[in-house]
């Protein structure tokens, strides 16, 4: 029991309790963690950069994250921006007896797609409308999760939102394909595992997530507000590799800025976006500042967009205007030592502002 509103998970009971390791992920943490049943969530979700200037971004869901009462309903998103700059965004869903998972590893199967793999080698193949991917991912960067990567919210730890980074960073070799007509391409891509038994908007008021690499360098970092009622709690979630192997991930390190604010309305979200998000890593006499600039924006969503009929309905009652947006921009990576910049790369990356709650910036 804890006497904390919103915590990340990190004592040894925590550890015990759920049955993993410090110091090691094991392939059944990929797995299903929930049975889709009505209070849980759950997905698994891939991003690539292409080498031609393509992106994605797949996720098998069981079920929509802001539905969660309803029974298992999977669905599938795929979200494709073409090198010439034309983006498709399709959602689609299949019947309860076309969705399986396993247990002992990540092995989703929702009608004919498929998400599966061992945290060193993934396949990814689905299809929405006319929009088709065919994704294999091979890890560069062990599998991670910010201590027991799961995120407890309540005076009895009683709410959870978990996450594991199952392949940090990983090549891509990929097809993708628009009205039957193909392109291949390698590039580098992610991939992670999210799940949780409470609505995600009664715990989190927003969150920034982000991940990319450049030159040696591979960032994974988000930072959360909490709800209101669960004290408006901050939760910066940090890794930052270089050449494959850990070198920053304790998160009590980190200090975060967001700069460059302004009001989205090109969808009438009129959420607070900032332009530019850094995380900044300090250990003594070490400091690794990780920048994010956005350049252009991938998907900008009013979540009500994707209710219907009732839950639409109760939705504008009560005045629900959460907002998802992904951003495409600049990357920089540089690390100082004593004031003295030791190195410094840059290079593209996709990161993404999850706006849950109302607006602190509003009334």
């Amino acid at each position: 029991m804890s006497t904390s509103l919103a915590r990340l998970g990190s004592t040894a009971a925590d550890y015990e309790r759920i049955g993993i390791k410090p110091d090691q992920v094991l392939p059944w943490e990929d797995g299903a963690r929930t049975d889709g049943s009505a209070g849980t969530y759950e997905w698994w979700y891939l991003d690539a950069q292409l080498s031609d200037g393509a992106k994605m971004v797949v996720v098998f869901f069981t079920k929509n994250f802001t539905d969660i009462n309803k029974p298992l309903a999977p669905m599938i998103r795929i979200d494709l921006d073409l090198p010439d700059g034309t983006s498709y965004n399709k959602v689609a869903e299949w019947k309860p007896r076309e969705f399986a998972a396993s247990k002992d590893r990540c092995d989703v199967r929702i009608g004919n797609n498929s998400f599966s793999g061992d945290l060193q080698a993934y396949k990814i193949v689905a299809q929405v409308e006319d929009v088709a991917v065919d994704v294999s991912l091979t890890s560069e960067v062990p599998a991670w999760r910010p201590r027991t990567g799961h995120l407890y919210f309540g005076p009895h730890d009683e709410h959870e939102f978990n996450w594991l980074a199952a392949v940090p960073q990983g090549k891509v070799d990929a097809t993708y394909s628009v009205g039957g007509r193909a392109h291949t391409a390698s590039g580098v891509g992610y991939h992670d595992h999210n799940w949780g038994n409470a609505l995600i908007n009664s715990l989190i008021n927003h969150w920034y997530w982000a991940r990319g690499r450049a030159g040696p360098y591979t960032a994974v970092a988000s930072y959360i507000t909490a709800e209101e009622k669960f004290g408006n709690a901050e939760l910066p979630l940090f890794l930052l590799a270089k050449d494959g192997k850990v070198v920053a991930d304790d998160a009590t390190r980190v200090s975060f800025e967001r700069l460059g604010t302004y009001t989205d309305t090109n969808t009438n979200t009129g959420k607070p976006v900032a332009n530019v998000t850094r995380y900044t890593y300090t250990n003594g006499d070490d400091t690794y500042v990780v920048t994010f600039t956005r350049h252009r924006d991938l998907a900008v969503n009013r979540l009500i967009d994707e209710l219907h009929g009732l839950k639409k309905l109760a939705a504008r009652l009560v005045r629900f205007d959460g907002a998802y947006l992904r951003f495409t921009g600049e990357l920089r990576i540089e690390h100082r030592h004593a004031d003295a910049v030791v190195d410094s790369y840059a290079d593209s990356a996709i990161w993404e502002l999850m706006y849950l709650g109302k607006s602190r910036t509003r009334q």
